[in-house]
Parts: structure tokens; C-alpha cells; sequence
């Protein structure tokens, strides 16, 4: 176990590091721990209150900071007998109780409210816990939030439902905290009812958690009436005490060399996301322009439906039940995927074959499919989560060949992809697929996506990682900005294509009205179009 307030050791073997997954118990080091204590101070209070203790990094940061000399008290919850156990929390001036901070809140407010939730994702609570979580939910915003958000965003909202007015409230949180599929209604919500004052970012290389596949934001919130300006900083070095000294200036002192500062319109920071830079980007233009974006092939069992040409033969897989594939991202070296690409992979014995059956009976098949379908049985491969959702199990999902792939998570591999191999992929990529209008306009569409300064604008559109590592879902990615200066030779046919639809949307009574109807009412707009 680390010593309070310092940097965290983190296990190598992956069972210990599950086990710290499982209680999402990351500590905070003592230089950011001190800049959080310091900021919900300012509040004047005589009590800090962190709902989940764990190793005491803000009870050790209050004693850094000279507060218990000046009588601060620190209460705490946690839920782990093992660490209130410490004897960190022996001192006179503490109090910590075992209590589950989500299920039994304490009953009163607090004008000092500082935490490091615990990192629990989605998919690792019980329904039972889930349902709890949608309580809170409703309680405080009135609405459910996407049941994928992580019990640190309930945390939040629980602390936040116990801040006295003019009490100030800090939480450090994973940045999926503000570009998860929740975070409109839940940071609407928040920036309606209270002040967000300040968002701390962190550089790759002054990330507080490091080896924690994880990017970390400090949230300072007060209970007061909302201001339209917040102090956003991102930080460039580790163990940097400039955050301390800048929350101490209470926001007035900008000039630190290890931070950069800048304040930012509440709207535009809410709407360009809390963990990105402000977005100086002005275009008209995003992907979903000139093309549309599905996620690969979702197999279930790549050990089982992938394959190589040699085990495919062994088995007596026919062609016809053969797609080619790609499935790592480190697979495709270049920007472009060629034939021969896979022929050296598979050489390798990486497999490049999908097994692709469609939906008729075992019995439909010819015998050695039927044998290699019952053998899959046998091995369980029916009974998979994903798998046993199919009817029958093993018809796989269709995809076209798309003219490009991308690859969507990595440190520094995020890119387009050229599929001149006529591959279908696996969930390791997304499909792109141009419009039909732009179908003879492909190496235009691979211009404007492919180009650097297009690129540069992934971050407005991705989930944030440890170490710089970004992910880009398909309806996020739809929404990249491309410059305007690249969309030239397709703005004409763009614009041309818009036309008709605003013809079609204003001629129709109803987007409810008949179907045969409102493609009559299109048809007769393109014809008017054309003899233009």
C-alpha cells in the first residue's frame, strides 16, 4: 500500500490490478490532493468532508496545509474496513466512518466537500446497484442518465445534493466524466443550479495517475448562482505546485510557467466538452457531410469465426462462407491496406478469413460446417454474452466492404485507412462509408479525411485516455470538423444534394405523413433540381 499523499504503486500482476478496479481505489498524490484541500478552504469552514477516505490523501493534504492547527476537522466515509483501518485515522482531529457514501448518505451539508470517487465502470455494478444509481439520478437531475455512466458520476451527484449554499465542492474524475453519453443532461444540470469555477486539465506527461489508462480533470464547484465565464488550466509538469498557488490566488494569477490558463465562455466549454481546449474551429462541415460511420464486425469469439486460410482448409470452410478480415489495428502499418497485407499476415498465422454463416439450419450446411457449428457448441462458443443473443448463434453480422477504415483507439494510431484490400472489419475499426452522391468522388472524400489539419481535430470528438490515447465512437466521429478550405471540389455537389433536401422538408405537411407521399414529393424536388 503507498504511503498517504504520495504516487501510487501500482501492481503488475493482473489480478491485483483488477482487484483495484473492482473498488476503483486510484489515491490522489499530495501536489494535487493540496490544490483541491486548498480551494473548497476557501469556503471558510471549520470541516472537511471526503466521502470515499480510502488512504487519507486529503486528510494528510489538510495537515500539510497547516489547517488542523487551525482547528479543521476532517470526517470521512468509505466502505473498506481494510483501509479505515490505517492509523492514519487515529488523530484526534478525525473522524471516518464505514458507510456507503451512495447507499446511506449523511444526513446534512457541508461547506467543504473533496473527493476522489472510486473508478467503478458500468458493466462491473449489479443490477441491483444500477437501479440505486438511477434513484439518484432522478432525485437530483429528474431524469435518468445512459446506464453506462460509472458510479463517480453518482458520486458527484450526491455530493452535490449535500453542499451547503456557499460551500465549494472539488472532485478529481476520469474524463469520460464529461464526454460520456450523459454528460450533456448531467453538466447542463450542473452549470443550471450551481457555479462551476475552474476545470484543471493534464498534460500526458503531468498526469496525476500515471500507468492508469485513465485522463484525469479536477472539478471546483460552488453553491452560488451560475457566472457565464470558468477558469480553465491545463497542467504541463507533475508534481507541479503552481496549482496550488493558483487556486490560492483564487483564480487572479495566470502567469505560471507550468500551466496554461485561459478563461472560457461557460457554453462554449460545456459544448465543446470540459476536457478539450476551447475550439477556435469554424466550419460548416463535419464527416456526416460526405459519409456515414458503422462500427466492425462484432464476432462474439474472434478465436472462433476468425481464421487463416490454412485452418479454413483444414476445416473445409467454403469460399462462399469466407470473408477476408482485419482485426488489430497494429495489423495495418501504413494509411492503406492492400491485398498483399494480408497474404503476409496470414503467412504469419495472423487470421485474415471470417467464417460467416448466414441464418438457415445446422442441417442447411454442408458436413464439415455442421461438424465445425457443433464443435462451437461444445465449446461453449453459443453460450458467449454476445453470442446468445443471436437467433440462431452463429449468423453473423453484415457489413459492406467500406472504401475506408479508421482506427479509433490508440496513443498516437488514430487514422484513416485506405481498404484497397476489400476487407470487412472487426470492432477494432470503424466502417467508412461515403454518401452515394460522392461515389464517384472517392479520392476527393480521402483527401479532406485523411489531411493533417483534419486530424488535429479528433480531439473534439473522442473519449480521452491515459498517455494521450483517444477513442472515437461512430456517431462522434460523424461530427469531426473538416476545414473549409479542404471541402472545395465537394461543397458544389454538397450544396446540390442539400437543396433537394430542403426542397423535400418544405413541401412535406408532416415528417409523419405517408411514406409513398414524401418520396413522391422527393422525387418531384431532384426532378426540379436537375432541370436547373
Amino acid at each position: 500500500m503507498p504511503q498517504v499523499g504520495s504516487s501510487q504503486k501500482l501492481p503488475n500482476k493482473w489480478e491485483k490490478r483488477e482487484l483495484l478496479r473492482e473498488k476503483g481505489q486510484f489515491w490522489t498524490p499530495s501536489w494535487v490532493a493540496k490544490a483541491m484541500v486548498s480551494y473548497v478552504l476557501q469556503s471558510g469552514t471549520k470541516e472537511l468532508f471526503d466521502p470515499a477516505a480510502g488512504r487519507g490523501a486529503f486528510l494528510h493534504a489538510l495537515e500539510e496545509l497547516g489547517a488542523t492547527e487551525t482547528g479543521v476537522r476532517f470526517y470521512g466515509t468509505d466502505i473498506d474496513p481494510q483501509l479505515l483501518a490505517d492509523p492514519t485515522f487515529k488523530r484526534p482531529y478525525c473522524e471516518v466512518e464505514i458507510r456507503d457514501f451512495i447507499i446511506d448518505p449523511p444526513i446534512r451539508l457541508f461547506r467543504a466537500i473533496v473527493a476522489n470517487p472510486p473508478y467503478i465502470r458500468h458493466h462491473r455494478l449489479s443490477h441491483g446497484i444500477k437501479r440505486k444509481l438511477q434513484e439518484i439520478s432522478h432525485k437530483n437531475i429528474g431524469l435518468g442518465i445512459d446506464g453506462r455512466a460509472g458510479v463517480h458520476v453518482f458520486f458527484l451527484m450526491q455530493a452535490l445534493s449535500l453542499l451547503a449554499p456557499e460551500g465549494r465542492l472539488s472532485f478529481i474524475m476520469p474524463a469520460d466524466t464529461c464526454e460520456g453519453v450523459f454528460a450533456h443532461r448531467l453538466w447542463r444540470w450542473i452549470a443550471n443550479k450551481y457555479c462551476l469555477e475552474a476545470v484543471i486539465s493534464f498534460e500526458p506527461d503531468a498526469t496525476p495517475f500515471p500507468n492508469v489508462d485513465t485522463n484525469a480533470l479536477v472539478f471546483m464547484i460552488k453553491n452560488s448562482d451560475p457566472v457565464p465565464e470558468i477558469s480553465w488550466v491545463r497542467c504541463k509538469k507533475g508534481n507541479a505546485i503552481d496549482i496550488l498557488a493558483f487556486t490560492q490566488s483564487r483564480f487572479l494569477r495566470t502567469n505560471f510557467p507550468t500551466l496554461d490558463i485561459e478563461r472560457r465562455s461557460l457554453d462554449e466549454a460545456l459544448n465543446t466538452g470540459l476536457s478539450r481546449a476551447s475550439c477556435k474551429i469554424r466550419s460548416r462541415f463535419t464527416l456526416s457531410h460526405f459519409a456515414h460511420v458503422m462500427r466492425g464486425i462484432a464476432t462474439g469469439a474472434n478465436d472462433y469465426f476468425c481464421l487463416t486460410t490454412e485452418k479454413a482448409k483444414e476445416i473445409g470452410i467454403p469460399n462462399s462462407m469466407l470473408k477476408r478480415t482485419i482485426g488489430r489495428t497494429r495489423d495495418v502499418q501504413g494509411d492503406t491496406l492492400k491485398k498483399g497485407d494480408l497474404e503476409s499476415l496470414d503467412n504469419s498465422g495472423r487470421p485474415t478469413l471470417l467464417f460467416s454463416p448466414d441464418g438457415r439450419s445446422m442441417e442447411e450446411f454442408p458436413p464439415s460446417v455442421r461438424e465445425y457449428l457443433k464443435l462451437g457448441q461444445q465449446l461453449g462458443i453459443n453460450r458467449r454474452a454476445l453470442i446468445k443473443t443471436r437467433n440462431p448463434w452463429y449468423k453473423m453480422e453484415i457489413r459492406e466492404v467500406p472504401p475506408f477504415l479508421f482506427a479509433y483507439l490508440g496513443r498516437r494510431s488514430s487514422r484513416f485507412i485506405r481498404n484497397e484490400a476489400g476487407a470487412v472489419p472487426l470492432t477494432g475499426f470503424l466502417c467508412v462509408y461515403p454518401h452515394s452522391h460522392f461515389a464517384n468522388k472517392a479520392e476527393e472524400v480521402w483527401k479532406i479525411r485523411s489531411a493533417r489539419e483534419t486530424l488535429k481535430n479528433l480531439h473534439l470528438v473522442a473519449k480521452s485516455y491515459g498517455s494521450g490515447a483517444l477513442k472515437v465512437e461512430p456517431r462522434n466521429l460523424e461530427r469531426l470538423p473538416i476545414p473549409e478550405h479542404l471541402c472545395s471540389e465537394l461543397s458544389d455537389a454538397y450544396a446540390r444534394v442539400d437543396r433537394r433536401r430542403q426542397l423535400f422538408l418544405l413541401e412535406s405537411p408532416s415528417i409523419y405523413g405517408n411514406e409513398g407521399k414524401r418520396q413522391t414529393k422527393l422525387q418531384s424536388a431532384k426532378k426540379r433540381e436537375s432541370s436547373r
